[in-house]
């Protein structure tokens, strides 16, 4: 959530910021407008409050001296009826200014290429060039049916679009890859996590996912009254539970940075994607991802996001997998980001790159939702900064090793890296049937 004060204190900066964001600035004025109001409600509380004091000792001073204080109790309830009106007022108030401020997306760095959508991305770096075949290769989900390591047929059976089995080989791939990732990030210095899975509403707006995403989750609902929800969400990445782990704390000092690291499953509605990736492992209803979370001093958090940028890019280069890394527009960056490098895989039959990591500092925009404080060395307390980064999507990459190791047989190659991981396998071939 962004700093009431620092719009207050900069109306037109922040009108050219949050324009970029695709904020229309009528909306930062009537937020300036409410503000405004609020604090003179509460300047005029505050001074009806100190009269109604002055006026209760009178009456006091009256009684002990046997005197009428008849007028002065009148005076005083009219002073509480225009406290209470006040009172409301200011409590509707903060409620419209809260209503504003929660929906508003966090200012974009200095840093960031200004554009509406991800056209305007721009290529930071690249390691490797692309892979290729002297054959032509296919793509994932048909090298994974090929080898009856995916199969779709029955997720979508089971569950619905967007699901799939992992099945022999391709369920140990899956589980070699996350272990891989959880390793060489303790290796780093981040600490393990196992987190809940189901998360309350105080959690999902903590990280800034509600009030505005709501529609792009899953929530559990009430069988009993299937129209009120029972304040528990399954998680869209484990960056939501991270975070809240330190909400409404206050941290040693000396214990900052924090890194933590989780691998958890991943839920997502994926509203608005009808029509895109409906084939693959791109675009899941549920998927595991490990996640990469830094909790630091604010002085600290530009030099930790290029850390976390490079710990994601070095699963990629142990991998063997192409990639570049891409600074996101202002118009494409997530909500709660200032700045965010996307690392992009590259996937041959696609024949361009793919998302597979979104590395964010988030400022201290989640820090004020969720109130993770320390204390300084001023004795005085303030917001940490919040950075998130996937390492990395575990489904894209398994979609990029099939792809990028794929043989012209059909079978795949095992990463070297993942060898030890695969019990010795170094190439997957056709599996068995089930059935």
């Amino acid at each position: 959530m962004l700093d009431i004060k620092v719009i207050r204190e900069n109306l037109d900066w922040a009108k050219d910021k949050l324009a970029t964001r695709g904020i229309k600035p009528e909306e930062l004025d009537e937020l300036i407008q409410i503000d405004a109001r609020r604090r003179e409600a509460l300047n005029e509380s505050e001074q009806l409050k100190a009269e109604r004091n002055n006026v209760s000792k009178k009456i006091g001073e009256a009684k002990r001296n046997k005197e009428d204080a008849s007028d002065a109790i009148k005076s005083m309830k009219e002073v509480s009826n225009k406290i209470k009106d006040l009172d409301n007022e200011i409590r509707d108030l903060s409620e419209k200014q809260e209503y504003i401020l929660l929906r508003l997306p966090n200012f974009p760095a200095d840093s960031d290429p200004i554009g509406p959508d991800e056209s305007y991305n721009e290529e930071v770096r690249k390691w490797e060039e692309p892979t290729k075949f002297d054959f032509k290769p296919k793509a994932h989900w048909d090298l994974g049916t090929d080898l009856d390591i995916l199969d779709w047929d029955r997720g979508a059976k089971v569950s619905g679009a967007r699901f799939v089995y992992y099945k022999g080989a391709g369920a140990l791939l899956e589980r070699a890859v996350f272990n891989f990732f959880l390793d060489e990030n303790t290796k780093e210095g981040y600490t393990e996590i196992i987190p809940p899975y189901l998360v309350n509403d105080a959690s999902m707006q903590g990280t800034g996912q509600f009030p505005k995403f709501r529609e792009d989750v899953y929530t559990i609902v009430d069988n009993d009254d299937p129209d009120k929800p029972r304040d528990l969400t399954l998680i869209p990445t484990a960056e939501v539970p991270l975070v809240n782990y330190f909400r409404d704390e206050i941290i040693h000092e000396d214990k900052l940075p924090i890194n933590v690291t989780a691998m958890s499953p991943a839920f997502r509605s994926e509203a608005g994607s009808a029509g895109r990736d409906t084939r693959g492992l791109i675009r899941m209803h549920e998927f595991r991802k490990v996640e990469m979370v830094k909790i630091c001093k604010p002085d600290e958090s530009w030099d930790e996001l290029e850390k976390l940028t490079h710990n994601a890019e070095h699963l990629l280069q142990k991998l063997g997998l192409p990639y570049h890394v891409v600074a996101l527009s202002t118009g494409d960056a997530s909500f709660t980001s200032a700045k965010t490098y996307d690392l992009e895989v590259w996937m041959p039959y696609q024949d361009k790159y793919r998302e597979i990591s979104s590395c964010s500092n988030c400022t201290d925009f989640q820090a004020r939702r969720a109130q993770i404080r320390y204390r300084g060395e001023d004795g005085k307390l303030h917001l940490v900064h919040t950075l998130n980064g996937s390492g990395l999507a575990v489904g894209r990459t398994v979609a990029a090793i099939l792809e990028n190791y794929q043989n012209e047989d059909g079978s795949v190659t095992v990463p070297e890296v993942l060898v030890p991981y695969m019990n010795g396998m170094k190439k997957i071939t056709k599996q068995p049937s089930l059935i």
